[in-house]
């Protein structure tokens, strides 16, 4: 049963160095440009890892924000603006980060104040930021773009410096999580959040903390986006609020979050994601047919976390 349970725990980290293998074994028979392609996978994970460590603090309680892409698109918009207005990057990232701290604060609040569930809030908030992105981009841009010159990232439009980016905010996350009150209460809570309550835990409290946390990584991510593709348009970050939702079930977190939340899921499903696209492309499979096999992995790991969860005992 040990044996088993290691396994169940480690396999998200073995898919991810099985997926590795195959993409430099077919890099090489296929004679591909596996560097090149190593630049793209890391350019292509790193906001989705940013953004979905932030994210785990949420999804340990039980919850999940859906606007997170929308809320990337409007903090990078929104540090783009400021520095055509300033030609500042620093100050560029100030704001990057203060607006998504500032949206997810706005989220966490609705949701304690009505006492809805953070899913309807979310909702709501991703029309609003949906909304709220073809406003910035047409009153202060082009009409279709705005668009921060090249040269002002360029120093920072490096895998270093973005690898670097994930690293500090990974282990700082890493940190809270394993290793202080506020990931043990929050996975409390996640696993049952009325006996937690009963023992004296506030909901609203650590659920602000875990908003703000993910506020930060939502900052980061759309700093990086910004660095990465500095002509912003209505699909930047477009896709980042699902990419988050299924590198966190392909990391192997459990999406009613508790005890069994890992930090490191968040990392490990945005490499493999972006590993298994690149094997996909080298097959010359289209979007579409890697959009199905990505569904139906999702859909596989949940069915098997789920029923994992049914037939176990309580963690411990």
């Amino acid at each position: 049963m040990k044996v088993k349970n290691l396994f169940i725990k480690l396999a998200p980290l073995i898919g991810l160095l099985l997926l590795i293998a195959g993409y430099f074994i077919l890099g090489t028979v296929k004679d591909v440009n596996v560097r090149y392609g190593l630049r793209t996978i890391v350019n292509q994970s790193v906001v989705v890892a940013v953004v979905a460590t932030g994210a785990v603090f949420i999804y340990t309680l039980g919850s999940f924000d859906i606007s997170l892409g929308a809320s990337t698109a409007v903090s990078a918009l929104l540090g783009g603006m400021t520095y055509l207005k300033t030609e500042n990057i620093l100050m560029s990232f100030v704001v990057c980060v203060g607006a998504a701290i500032l949206i997810a604060l706005l989220n966490s609040v609705l949701a304690s104040v009505f006492n809805l569930p953070v899913f309807v809030t979310t909702i709501a908030m991703l029309s609003v930021l949906n909304a709220l992105v073809l406003l910035l981009i047409t009153l202060n841009g082009t009409g279709s773009e705005i668009a921060v010159p090249a040269a002002a990232v360029k120093a920072l439009d490096t895998l270093g410096f973005k690898i670097a980016v994930l690293a500090i905010y990974f282990f700082i996350c890493l940190f809270l999580f394993d290793f202080t009150p506020v990931g043990r209460k929050e996975k409390f809570l996640g696993g049952n959040a009325l006996c937690a309550k009963l023992t004296g835990i506030s909901i609203s409290k650590y659920s602000i903390i875990a908003f703000v946390i993910c506020g930060i990584g939502v900052g980061l991510g759309a700093f990086l986006s910004l660095v990465y593709a500095p002509t912003l348009t209505r699909n930047t970050a477009s896709s980042v609020g699902m990419d988050v939702i299924i590198a966190i079930v392909f990391g192997g977190m459990p999406v009613s979050g508790g005890a069994r939340s890992r930090i490191y899921a968040a990392v490990i499903g945005a490499f493999s994601m972006s590993f298994l696209s690149q094997i996909m492309i080298m097959f010359s499979l289209n979007s579409g047919v890697g959009q199905m096999v990505k569904a139906m992995i999702f859909l596989l790991v949940v069915f098997v976390a789920a029923g994992e969860r049914k037939r176990g005992s309580l963690p411990r």
